[in-house]
């Protein structure tokens, strides 16, 4: 799909992957719509943007408040038109072990994840379908291909992720719509430092395998490429947390293996 002149929704647009997402679209001519619960970050960001505030919209969002999602999202579109392009890009991880969590930390991270990635589909599909065109994409995790320690509750949410864009590509394959579903892997973001511990609060520290990642420039880059080829699934990063989709699906014995021998603490 070309971006020039689209418009493209884009949530957790405040920092990491959303943020340097909004940058390069913009600078692709297109406009955003950027959300996340940071308004002022989404202000400054808009700002920063080619065109400003008055080419782009500062839409802030709580995905964790999935019920009133639609009621919010639905009147804006009134002022901001059709929207081509969904980037479910919001979400949260998790560095636990499952037996000393808490289930709410569980609900929580589906809420956000993976209910908060529907509710947002929800809102802005018919309007594609009504037009017979528009993308979503929607950011899962090699956490979504593969499961590892410490994330049971994050691997869970974005496990159902990508059941749900397979089967919603299924569903509008032949009405113009295109489901891209993106599995990064280490990328050099906050996403550690802000994963939910046992109790749900912040960690508030960083994974030696996320500080050598992958750069979220180059990440976004990957990420619009695909767009713009059609792409249906891509896996985004380098070393291990690129290749481990492939090694699980091939030498499922020896990945599993391994998972249980790696040490995350």
């Amino acid at each position: 799909m070309d971006i020039k002149n689209k418009t493209i929704w884009v949530t957790g647009a405040s920092s990491g992957i959303g943020m340097e997402l909004c940058r390069q679209l913009a600078k692709l001519d297109a406009r955003l719509v950027l959300s996340a619960r940071r308004e002022e970050s989404l202000i400054e960001l808009a700002e920063s943007l080619p065109g400003g505030r008055s080419r782009h919209w500062v839409m802030p969002l709580d995905l964790a408040d999935a019920d009133n999602l639609l009621d919010k999202v639905t009147p804006q579109l009134a002022d901001i038109g059709p929207v081509h392009i969904l980037i479910n890009n919001g979400g949260i991880s998790q560095r636990s072990l499952f037996v000393d969590t808490d289930l709410s930390v569980y609900r929580q991270l589906m809420e956000v994840n993976y209910i908060g990635t529907l509710a947002m589909t929800k809102a802005l599909l018919p309007g594609m379908l009504e037009r017979q065109e528009g993308m979503i994409v929607s950011i899962s995790s090699v956490a979504g291909k593969v499961g590892s320690k410490l994330r049971t509750g994050y691997s869970g949410s974005k496990y159902a992720v990508v059941g749900f864009m397979d089967c919603l590509r299924a569903e509008t394959a032949q009405q113009g719509i295109h489901c891209l579903t993106v599995c990064p892997g280490s990328i050099k973001t906050n996403i550690a430092i802000n994963a939910l511990n046992e109790h749900g609060k912040a960690q508030n520290k960083n994974d030696e395998s996320i500080i050598n990642g992958m750069s979220v420039e180059r990440c976004a880059e990957d990420i619009i490429k695909a767009m713009i080829k059609g792409r249906d699934e891509i896996v985004v990063g380098k070393g291990l947390s690129a290749l481990a989709p492939t090694i699980k699906r091939f030498f499922p014995r020896f990945f599993n293996k391994m998972s249980a021998r790696m040490e995350y603490r």
